[in-house]
């Protein structure tokens, strides 16, 4: 874990091009110190007898069924799109 002095805010935001007043980094670099204490604080507490665990509560396949049942046909699917060609909507472009 990273001493409170190895992390520097304002070196942090000049970085990242996000322009900081020199309040504003004061208060953040507080606010991350107070963090990383705390995170210091808790990798102090024993839990060489808590097992891992991915959930809280022990949650096992909770898929249904997957039974075949009848759907959308190629011309329904397309009977209310708005432009269409060679079975495919066509869409505006959004990207250049």
């Amino acid at each position: 874990m990273a001493r409170t002095s190895d992390l520097d805010v304002a070196y942090v935001a000049r970085l990242a091009r996000i322009n900081l007043t020199e309040a504003e980094a004061e208060v953040f670099q507080k606010q991350l110190d107070d963090v990383l204490r705390y995170v210091e604080k808790l990798r102090q507490a024993d839990v060489t007898h808590v097992e891992p665990a991915g959930d809280v509560l022990p949650i096992f396949n909770v898929f249904r069924e997957d039974a075949p049942r009848d759907w959308f046909t190629a011309e329904q699917a397309l009977s209310n799109a708005p432009r269409k060609a060679n079975g495919l909507i066509i869409v505006p472009k959004v990207v250049e």
